[in-house]
């Protein structure tokens, strides 16, 4: 109960200063908005239906977005030193990497949801006969995408290029989450039937326990080096 009680103050912490600042939220925020008026732009429905391309773009959107996010999940507490302040407290190393990950997890499935918000507006863009489906579909790339960005960005915040260097550390690990969310994503939109994605779903999920195991066994040897 204790190890709960920690990674739940982390959260909240976490929480209270994003509801504070909004500097994370605001800026993926209006970068998911500005990215669907671009897209409807440069999209001629005549010539590409937006439903054939609407899940590659809303995973691009997604992970694009979120790494503004997440490149700035130690940036305040590098900036002035409280994040050397909880190294030292006794909170264990893999409930601070969980409480930064449900932190980030919890904005970004806010973030996720905008875009889906977005597109629909802008490309008509129906939900499919399994929303729960496409719901665990997003959720579960999320959760694995925000678990290797979290792990990362504990990584690039304590380097000279810090944010540069995020994108070009995480983006190659993210290519399962990509492949098996994009192909869910867009079998769910057209409508067809969950057993359809089934292999898909099992693969996030994989990909999700794996990341979060690895990152709560290598995130102290990322913070304390």
């Amino acid at each position: 109960m204790d190890y709960l009680r920690q990674v739940g103050a982390l959260v909240w912490k976490d929480l209270v200063v994003e509801l504070r600042t909004r500097e994370r939220v605001a800026a993926m925020g209006a970068f998911t908005v500005l990215v669907g008026i671009l897209f409807s732009f440069a999209i001629d429905p005549s010539v590409v239906q937006p439903q054939d391309i609407a899940s590659g773009l809303i995973w691009m959107t997604v992970i694009f977005g979120g790494m503004l996010g997440l490149g700035r999940t130690f940036h305040l507490e590098e900036d002035d030193g409280a994040f050397q302040c909880v190294l030292l407290s006794p909170i264990p190393r893999d409930a601070l990497f969980l409480g930064k990950v449900i932190a980030n997890f919890i904005l970004l499935t806010v973030v996720t949801a905008l875009v889906f918000v977005v597109f629909a507006l802008f490309f008509d863009l129906g939900f499919g006969d399994h929303p729960l489906a496409l719901a665990a579909v997003v959720l579960l790339g999320v959760l694995g995408f925000v678990a290797v960005g979290t792990l990362f960005s504990a990584m690039s915040a304590r380097t000279t290029m810090g944010e540069t260097l995020l994108p070009i550390l995480v983006f190659p690990l993210l290519i399962p989450v990509v492949i098996y969310g994009a192909t869910a994503t867009s079998s769910l939109l057209q409508g067809l039937p969950v057993s359809e994605v089934d292999g898909n779903i099992r693969m996030l999920a994989a990909f999700a326990l794996v990341a979060l195991a690895s990152g709560a066994g290598l995130f102290r040897f990322v913070v304390e080096e």
